[in-house]
């Protein structure tokens, strides 16, 4: 049994992102709704994967493009603010993630009460963003100093729009992130939200670090759900929820009613026999 089971409720969890709209100080945040609109049309889409029955929720603020690889503390207030607003109507465990910064995910989280937060924690990457360099040490060592211990990390490691300078092979990536930071979960991704995780890969990962929960972070559909959930202890869940499947659209509930009646057959299927 993984810890998934203790903090989410379940093995073979479902995490389904919640995507904020463009916040205050983003270039496409739109001053004349406002934050307020922001925030209504987040509770919106939170209630429609609650109630479709997704296992947990991620907030993140994925429309805040192009992202910064230090988050400023505007982002990061309107976060706390919308998931302050939201919060009455919360009824299963959520994580966050502010793109792409480790140490403002982690504070976030301290101050919302988060169970976990994703983020790239460790590597230097060629991205879409410049030169993206991480700093584990420090971030750990910040997690400690404000309180965030039993905040769990999911390490991607395979990062969107971004390529690892170093040539390695993902196994060695993955056996030495494992080693030296002790991540609580490992998220394979695809090319960009939405682009599918290549099973070969997330196969190649988890047969390496048989011990650690690992997530397929993209691209997961109704279609491709058992063949993954075969593999992965899990999977991060959001462009498939939205109307016609598009990163752009709001949740639509049925479909995510749809997708999680597939997942219950599966677990159903698979828990039962182990």
């Amino acid at each position: 049994m993984t810890w998934l089971k203790d903090v989410i409720g379940t093995e073979k969890a479902i995490i389904a992102m919640c995507h904020f709209l463009p916040l205050p100080g983003d270039p496409y945040y739109d001053k004349e709704k406002g934050l307020d609109y922001v925030i209504d049309m987040a509770r919106k889409d939170f209630l429609a994967l609650q109630e479709g029955g997704v296992d947990a929720v991620m907030f993140s603020n994925e429309f805040s493009l192009p992202y910064l690889t230090n988050v400023r503390t505007e982002t990061v207030a309107a976060m706390a603010r919308i998931i302050g607003e939201i919060m009455p109507d919360i009824k299963i465990p959520f994580g966050v993630n502010v793109l792409w910064d480790a140490q403002k995910s982690l504070d976030l989280a301290v101050a919302t009460g988060a169970k976990f937060v994703r983020e790239i924690f460790t590597g230097v990457y060629a991205s879409d963003f410049g030169l993206w360099n991480t700093n584990v040490g420090e971030t750990i060592r910040h997690q400690r100093n404000i309180g965030a211990e039993n905040v769990k990390l999911l390490f991607n490691i395979v990062p969107e729009a971004a390529q690892y300078m170093a040539e390695r092979d993902i196994e060695s990536i993955a056996k030495s992130t494992v080693f030296n930071n002790r991540p609580d979960a490992l998220c394979v991704s695809g090319l960009t939200a939405g682009a599918p995780t290549d099973s070969a890969l997330l196969k190649r990962v988890k047969d390496t670090v048989p011990n650690t929960v690992v997530l397929a972070n993209t691209g997961m559909r109704l279609e491709t759900l058992e063949a993954q959930l075969s593999i992965a202890d899990g999977a991060v869940v959001g462009t498939t929820f939205k109307y016609d499947g598009k990163f752009e659209n709001h949740v639509d509930q049925e479909r995510v009613k749809r997708f999680m009646d597939g997942v219950k057959t599966f677990r159903a299927t698979t828990l039962s026999a182990v």
